[in-house]
């Protein structure tokens, strides 16, 4: 196994594979804050207008 990941470090496609986890990681953290934002304030939006229409 560390013989593997020793391999994969100083290959230059593991690299590009390390650098595309990375991004992924990046990518999936934004979208995830920014559904937990819109969820929250879709919540209160609806919330409002049940209140309203009761």
């Amino acid at each position: 196994m560390k013989n593997i990941l020793s391999q994969v470090w100083r290959e230059q496609e593991g690299q590009d594979i390390a650098e595309y986890a990375v991004m992924l990681a990046v990518i999936l953290v934004i979208v995830v804050a920014t559904v937990r934002l819109i969820g929250s304030n879709a919540n209160n939006v609806f919330s409002s207008v049940a209140s309203s229409v009761q």
